[in-house]
């Protein structure tokens, strides 16, 4: 429980820290991680994944089916 409180915590604070690029997504899973995106992610609707940026600016995918929320960060 600590260790999912810190990633959280890590993640939200990266958020914040990159919030002047415009903005930020949290994307929670069904397994309980949350994903923070640099931008709105982009859903291609052939292949059933979302495609976004982490924190680092590093292009990420995710099945659609593993996604249990998405939401705006901020503003």
């Amino acid at each position: 429980m600590k260790k999912r409180y810190l990633v959280s915590s890590a993640l939200v604070i990266a958020a914040l820290l990159t919030g002047c690029a415009g903005n930020n997504y949290a994307i929670q899973t069904n397994d309980g991680r949350t994903i923070v995106s640099e931008g709105k992610p982009k859903v291609d609707k052939d292949t059933g994944l979302i495609k976004y940026k982490d924190a680092w600016g590093k292009e990420r995918q995710i099945a659609q089916t593993d996604v249990k929320v998405m939401s705006e960060i901020g503003k």
